[in-house]
Order: C-alpha cells, then structure tokens, then sequence
C-alpha cells in the first residue's frame, strides 16, 4: 500500500541501475561501477551507490551492468544532406556546395521527396547516440515544417531551422530576394509558433556568401521580435574566409559580418557558429564577450579539407564548446563518432601544426558532446542534481574481452569502435524514446 501511494504522489519517478559515466567539468570524467540513477519529473536527482530510502519502491529498471551515460548534443548538422551521406567527399567546401550540395537541397521543393529523405533521416537520427540537435532544413517552407513535423514524433529536443540565402545560391536554390526571404521566414514562424513540444524554431542565415546586407537587416529585425536563437558558419575554410572579406570589406573579421547586425550572441541572441577553424584572436575575443558556441566539427574539417580547428584553445580559454556531426561534410550521424575523431584530429595538430596545444583527452571530447553542447539547451549534458535527465542506455555485452574492464575503459571502447548499434535504450527529459 506504501509503494502504491507513493507511485500515485510521483507518477513520473523512476531509477536505472547500471554503471554511470558523467561529466562534472571539461576534466572530470565520473565512472560509477553500479550505481542507481534517479529521475523525478524529468529531471535528475541524483546518482547513488544504493538506493536512497526515500526512493525505496519506486520503479527501478536494472539494466544488468550496462553503460548509462548522458544523451549527445549534436550542436550543427544538415538533415536535406543525409540523403548523401557518405558521398562527394572528393571536394572542398565551395566547390562541394555547389556541384553537389545546393542541386541536392533544391530537390526537397517536391514535397514527395523531402517527406522520403526526411523519414529516413528522422528514424536515423531517432535510433543514434543524439537526444538534442540544433538543425539546419532548406530554404523551403513547407519542406521545413515537414521536417519539424517529423521530428516532433521522435521525441528528440531539437532546434530546425529554415535556411535564408538570397544570393551566391544557384538558379534552383535561391529565394527571390531579401523581402521574399524575409517574409517566407515571418510565415514559417507565424505557421509553427506554439505547435510543438520538443520541436523549436532557430534563425538560420546559411553562411554570409549567402545573405545580402538587407536580408541580414531583416532577419536581425525578425530575431529581436520573435526572440530566436541563431545558428551559421564561421570560419571554416581559407577560401570561404576570402570571399567574406571581399563582400564585406567594412568588417576587419568574419565574425564582424554577423556582429554588425547583432546575429552574433549575447544575452538575447543565444548563437552557435559551426567549425571556426581559422578564428582570430579578435573574432575569438568577441565570441568569448557575447557567449557565442562553437559547434567543432572534425570530421566534416577533415573530408572537406577544411583543417584542424584549435579546440584546446578554446577550451582553456572559457568558449562555449560542443560537437557537431554536420551532416553531409561529415559522413557518419554518429556522436560517439564525432568524439573519437575529435580526440584524433586534435592529436594531429599537436604533432604536425602546433605542439603547444596537447591534444584532447577522452575526457574534455566527451564533456564537449553532453555538457559542453548541452549547455546550448540549458541544464543539459550530465546527471547533477536538477539537470534534465537525458540519458542513453550503452550495451557492450556482445564485445569480448579476456579480463575485466573498468566502466571508463568500456566507455572509451565503445566511442573509439562508434558502433551506434550499441545503444539500446534511450531517455529525454525523462521520457523514454526506445
């Protein structure tokens, strides 16, 4: 009778039991052998070597020694490019966007096509290590809503965003003008404010190449009304640094050509720049003063021939950091993925460009995809007291061994291995997705 009052006062408490890994800072990384994980109304309340008394009855799942960890923030990736994933990886940046990137996303006009590709990346997505993502969609409307509308149903918590691009596109992958642009974007808004639960909108200005001056006005216009989080590209590749310099010669960084029209962080514009491989110290200084993240994207800056961004820098330096798949540069949707190569290309930069910076540790990579680029979306990314309770469910039972391995061990087994078929249990704010 206890037990059932109980359950009745706290309809949604519940514990898992299993071997917790956590981040507490960049540094820290927690392994708890066997321990109780305890949600209360989605959010966390604690992790225990044995279960608190107050707690007693409740419904506990015992996942029998699997790894439990905190869900992955996928900071950047573009869903109309999964239907490409894997491919054209042959090319760099400017060339790839438009002999392959830009035909691909026109397609997604046809509503029968996106809602086929959408589905595909939706399910994907749905079943891989990411609980929270910041998106990109296309330019298109109802292509985007499609997405949106999808997305929904997988229970993710999520940011999709319409992309804007009134110049520099392609003949079938160009809005018509700032105004068109613009007022396609206040529709989109107007057509999906308050219709979601675990979906939310975010301004999406591709790239500057991409937006006039007077389309930036109006999204800057649009972003202080509607209040909305922004997401881009910043400093990706040489090239692509060239041409911003040529189209905004009023600027003396490229960061500066967002700054100008107030789509660069700060208290009322939460912003992720994706891949800032090549910042300066003036850009950095900037995004350190307005909190602007850095979605770090290694295996997208390695297929496209990018380079090596300095993510120990911007560790040390305090900047917001996270991980990003960036779906299609990069080819694989998997964030265990994303941390081991984010761990190897950083020892390829110490050893090859620059031995001041020590490479990442398995430590401050994970921190990156939970905490790091959970911060984005709040009290996101580890299982501290009051935190959502986002966490996935890691099976290595099938990976043999000839001894015992230590939770920490495993967990770095499984991220270098990025077998995503290794997650078989997944929560977000405390709602079980599978």
């Amino acid at each position: 009778k206890e037990e059932v009052a109980f359950m009745t006062r706290n309809p949604a408490t519940f514990a898992l039991r299993g071997a917790v890994c956590f981040s507490t800072d960049p540094q820290h990384l927690t392994c708890l052998e066997d321990a109780y994980l305890v949600c209360q109304n989605g959010l966390t309340v604690g992790v225990y070597p044995q279960l608190p008394e107050q707690f007693h009855g409740i419904p506990c799942e015992d996942f029998n020694n699997c790894l439990i960890v905190p869900g992955m923030n996928d900071l950047h990736l573009h869903a109309p490019q999964y239907a490409f994933h894997g491919m054209y990886m042959d090319l760099e940046l400017l060339e790839w966007l438009n002999t392959v990137t830009f035909p691909e996303e026109a397609r997604y006009a046809d509503l029968n096509y996106a809602e086929k590709a959408y589905s595909i990346f939706t399910d994907d997505i749905k079943h891989s290590a990411t609980t929270r993502a910041s998106i990109f969609g296309t330019l298109h409307v109802d292509a985007t809503e499609l997405l949106m509308d999808l997305m929904e149903k997988t229970g993710l918590k999520t940011f999709i965003g319409k992309v804007n691009m009134d110049r520099n596109g392609s003949l079938a992958l160009q809005e018509a003008s700032a105004v068109v642009s613009a007022k396609d974007t206040v529709r989109w808004l107007e057509e999906t404010t308050g219709k979601y639960e675990n979906v939310k909108p975010i301004l999406t200005p591709r790239f500057t190449p991409s937006c006039s001056d007077e389309l930036m006005t109006r999204l800057a216009e649009i972003q202080r009304t509607y209040r909305l989080p922004v997401q881009s590209h910043l400093s990706e590749n040489q090239g692509e640094i060239a041409w911003v310099k040529e189209l905004c010669q009023g600027t003396s960084f490229y960061g500066e050509a967002y700054d100008q029209f107030g789509l660069f962080g700060g208290e009322q514009c939460p912003t992720i720049m994706a891949h800032c491989v090549y910042s300066s110290d003036a850009e950095l200084s900037l995004m350190k003063e307005r909190g602007v993240f850095i979605a770090h994207c290694p295996q997208s800056n390695t297929n496209l021939s990018s380079g090596i961004a300095p993510t120990r820098r911007y560790i040390e330096e305090g900047l917001h950091i996270g991980l990003g798949t960036d779906i299609a540069g990069g080819h694989s949707l998997s964030m265990l993925r994303a941390i081991a190569d984010a761990i190897q290309v950083s020892k390829l930069r110490w050893r090859l460009v620059d031995d001041s910076l020590k490479p990442l540790s398995l430590e401050e990579a994970f921190y990156m995809a939970t905490m790091g680029g959970g911060a984005f979306f709040g009290k996101v990314g580890t299982f501290a007291e009051g935190y959502e309770f986002d966490a996935l469910i890691l099976d290595d039972s099938k990976l043999r061994h000839p001894q015992p391995l230590t939770a920490r061990e495993r967990l770095e087994r499984l991220i270098y291995l990025s077998d995503d078929s290794c997650i078989t249990g997944k929560y977000i704010s405390g709602n079980k997705i599978f």
